[in-house]
């Protein structure tokens, strides 16, 4: 296993590329249209594309999770130990936090904000539930049964999940923390951050809880081949 301070630099970093993405690219989607539409995609279709590279290339150093509820799931699965998922959880906020002072400094703005948007209410929850719900799945499915396919799974819900939910999928406290710093077209004020984690969190533990019933590995269970032997 690779050592610990390579993984946590591989966290950092791969978070802070992924919210310098998305909010860079919303930066120049928003310059480049006055079509909310249009900058929207101009901002779905970066942030796709970058999960896809930044999980090919630092996924065998540190798992790529960039996100802490990915990490909650596999130190509550004990594939590592509370104190590596603590310092992973550090990495990626500190690195999402850069991100964005990096996105800033990149289009001339100034490099401390604070966002003024508005994300709040049930449908905003609602969807950030289901957004991160939706991603952990996927990432558990793609282990149980094509683990070289995650990049591209990943970066395709996350595509998708842009446009089929109402929060445009956040799905990661890191990234949400990262974008109330920033008072542009991917900003969230600091305000609305507790609802949208807690929705995170509840996707992320109802995910896992289907996870592990529906991609069981049935030969694996003494029970379920007892029964079938009768």
């Amino acid at each position: 296993m690779t050592d610990l301070s390579r993984r946590l630099t591989a966290e950092a970093l791969g978070t802070a590329i992924l919210v310098a993405t998305v909010v860079g690219s919303g930066i120049m989607a928003d310059r480049l249209s006055d079509d909310v539409a249009i900058s929207l995609l101009g901002n779905t279709i970066p942030t796709g594309a970058i999960l896809f590279v930044l999980i090919t290339i630092l996924g065998p150093i540190s798992g790529a999770h960039f996100n802490p509820v990915v990490t909650m799931v596999f130190a509550a699965r004990r594939e590592m130990t509370p104190g590596a998922a603590l310092s992973y959880l550090i990495a990626q906020i500190l690195g999402g936090i850069a991100g964005t002072l990096i996105a800033h400094a990149m289009f001339e703005l100034p490099i401390f904000q604070i966002s003024e948007t508005v994300r709040t209410g049930s449908a905003q929850w609602t969807a950030e539930a289901v957004a991160t719900f939706g991603l952990l799945l996927t990432i558990l499915g793609g282990l149980r049964f094509k683990a070289d396919a995650i990049p591209m799974l990943v970066g395709l819900y996350i595509t998708a999940a842009y446009w089929f939910t109402a929060s445009t999928s956040f799905a990661n406290p890191a990234v949400a923390i990262a974008r109330s710093l920033t008072n542009t077209f991917a900003g969230i004020r600091p305000i609305d951050l507790p609802g949208f984690i807690i929705a995170q969190i509840i996707g992320t533990v109802l995910a896992s809880m289907l996870a592990a019933w529906l991609f069981a590995d049935e030969g694996r269970d003494p029970q379920h081949n007892r029964s079938r032997s009768r």
